[in-house]
């Protein structure tokens, strides 16, 4: 699978920093079993659809779903990662279309809603997280899967393996960082939080919309 390997778009961070989910480390793949293993997990408990995966990055997840046969597709605020997750769903022998350029904060009801709407390792890129979340909130009718980075610990494995030093162990282009607490309780002001894991070294929360 092609990746942006953490390119930039008007200063921005776009893409992953690395391929992890194609690495053979084995330490990264037991952590992204993990995060896989979780994220499978709550899924199944939503029973979707449809899903609207937000800041799909590459395209890997979305990808995965739709060669499954399942009714997804994916956005981005960056048409140069679009571009890449068009030519992954190519290569996969998936619909290119199915993946479309749009920011997180110009989401609209109901166009852009679903089922299910998973938005995982985004909102911690985010200058107004505040402003994404609420975009969330607004198009969200069912169930909604979020994940970020769980700090300090992200942090400190970084460090610990001798990656972003300068930067204190934080990933470029990650400019929120949340505690587990801290962002259930984030999280807990916009849904309702059904389930709350914590794949090493990930916060997920499977939320849903509030109906008053």
């Amino acid at each position: 699978m092609k990746m942006a390997g953490g390119a930039t778009e008007d200063d921005i961070v776009i893409g992953n920093a690395f391929d992890k989910y194609g690495s053979r480390n084995p330490i990264v793949r037991w952590m992204m079993k993990g995060f896989d293993d979780a994220l499978a997990s709550l899924m199944a408990r939503t029973d979707a659809k449809a899903i609207h995966e937000i800041g799909c990055g590459e395209g890997f997840w979305t990808i995965q779903w739709l060669k499954q046969g399942l009714d997804v597709r994916g956005c981005d605020f960056s048409g140069k990662v679009v571009e890449i997750a068009q030519q992954n769903a190519a290569l996969n022998q998936v619909p290119p279309e199915r993946f479309s350029v749009k920011s997180i904060y110009d989401l609209k009801a109901p166009a852009d809603g679903a089922d299910l709407v998973v938005c995982c390792e985004v909102l911690e890129h985010l200058e107004f997280p505040q402003q994404g979340i609420a975009a969330l909130q607004s198009i969200a009718t069912g169930y909604v899967i979020l994940s970020v980075p769980r700090e300090p610990l992200w942090c400190l494995l970084n460090f610990a393996r001798g990656k972003y030093l300068r930067q204190w162990g934080n990933t470029p282009g990650h400019i929120q960082h949340w505690s587990k607490r801290q962002f259930v309780a984030f999280v807990s002001q916009y849904f309702d939080v059904i389930e709350v894991r914590s794949p090493l070294p990930w916060t997920m929360v499977l939320c849903k919309a509030r109906t008053c």
